[in-house]
């Protein structure tokens, strides 16, 4: 499978009887804003055993103490794996159900091999990236995993599987399969089940699919797994191995455990896997102000006001190269010629990116629609992007390489993937 980027692992889960509500948390990098959600996680977990006391959430990242935060990670860690918290399963991989306000999805648990991975943004590898990595966010983020035994994985990791063969066929006979963890989430996280995978005729199959799909790909530009969430992990994991690496025959490099990545796969035609474009909001910044910086980046542009916001977002979605600006309660299409690339996110990073280098306005970036129409009902100028296509994501991908940061998202926060699975990382 090593060929394939994608294997089986030897997977740790928490013994019987600890309450799993309690043990897997949300990713890291979700209610960064929010602190008082991780102050209530760390009141719910209390002294249980749980993935919480293993990682570091981001929202304190920035704040003073982050190192004794990471000492007392590594602590947990070497104390969960000396008193036998954990059971392991070797060889192994873990169907994974989750039901949320969304619907239910599945997924597969299983490693990545790092020396598949670039996340550079003209990479052509197997493993690639969906957004463009931020090189700074990755030195904090090592810092965590450098020195740590354990990987927790919420990186989301999506294929490109319309005929459903790679993790459908396990999800329709999961009750044959043994079941591993069955548990609600805690504050609104849904329910998630596992079932283990862990017999050759299985693991044959996920491999046979794999290979099916990947001999469909391009040898030169073979996009086969492509980052949902958790792209800056899996850089930052990519990151220490290198470093790694530098210290290891070749021999050695085979099967050292940090050359690998512990990361949930997900068919990106699962109907339970929901796609939302994420959309901006410029401030102090004038329409005339910034429409002639949009005209530095586009060589025609046609404006029309839209009858309706949703007559509005209905053109966007069928017209290539479009996007829709609210401001002062009316909404306006705008669609756009001669531009770089053909998505509209790119453009209006450009727009972005001159306005922020010549100190002319202020950006965020918004999740809904109502957010900011209500923003621009403040005299801000809301952008809202078009739906992220499922047919076309990957095709995008190997045209215009990745998207802009903070093009998409996958589904809500509460809808992240929670810590439940971990891996050893350092040879013992």
């Amino acid at each position: 499978m090593k060929d394939l980027g994608f294997s089986p692992a030897d997977i740790l889960l928490p013994q019987e009887g600890i309450d799993m509500e309690r043990w897997a948390v949300v990713a890291c990098d979700q209610y960064t804003s929010q602190k008082e959600y991780w102050e209530e996680a760390d009141r719910i977990v209390g002294d249980a055993p749980s993935t919480l006391r293993m990682i570091l959430p981001e929202c304190y990242l920035e704040e003073s103490g982050k190192e004794e935060r990471i000492k007392d990670v590594e602590k947990s860690m070497k104390s969960y794996l000396e008193t036998g918290v954990f059971r392991t399963f070797p060889d192994s991989y873990i169907l994974v159900k989750r039901d949320t306000e969304t619907g239910t999805r599945y997924g597969l648990v299983g490693k990545l091999d790092l020396e598949e991975y670039d996340y550079s943004a003209d990479s052509v590898s197997l493993i690639r990236a969906t957004e463009g990595t931020i090189l700074s966010r990755i030195p904090p983020r090592k810092e965590i995993r450098k020195n740590a035994l354990l990987e927790l994985p919420h990186i989301m990791v999506l294929i490109s599987d319309s005929r459903r063969s790679v993790i459908e066929p396990l999800a329709a006979r999961r009750e044959t399969l043994r079941k591993v963890y069955d548990s609600p989430l805690m504050l609104g996280g849904g329910q998630i089940t596992g079932y283990l995978v862990e017999s050759e005729q299985d693991k044959d199959a996920i491999r046979n699919a794999l290979s099916g799909i990947h001999a469909t790909l391009d040898p030169k530009n073979p996009l086969l797994f492509a980052m949902g969430d958790g792209n800056h992990s899996l850089a930052s994991a990519k990151s220490c191995w290198e470093d790694i690496k530098k210290g290891l025959s070749e021999k050695e490099q085979e099967n050292h455990p940090a050359r690998f990545a512990l990361v949930e796969i997900e068919n990106i035609f699962d109907p339970g896997l929901q796609f939302e474009p994420i959309h901006r909001a410029f401030f102090s910044i004038s329409l005339t102000a910034f429409e002639e910086i949009l005209s530095h980046h586009a060589g025609n542009i046609i404006k029309k006001e839209a009858k309706s916001l949703d007559d509005g977002i209905r053109t966007i979605n069928n017209t290539p190269r479009s996007f829709l600006l609210a401001y002062e309660g009316r909404c306006y299409t705008y669609s756009l010629e001669g531009t770089a690339r053909e998505m509209p996110a790119w453009t209006i990073q450009g727009v972005i990116d001159e306005m922020l280098e010549e100190k002319k306005g202020e950006v965020d970036y918004i999740h809904g629609t109502d957010t900011v129409i209500a923003l621009a009902g403040k005299s801000a100028i809301g952008i809202i992007l078009p739906d992220i296509s499922k047919e076309t994501f990957f095709q995008s991908i190997l045209r215009d390489k990745a998207f802009p940061r903070k093009t998409f998202s996958i589904g809500h926060a509460n809808e992240k993937r929670y810590y439940v699975e971990a891996r050893m990382i350092q040879r013992t």
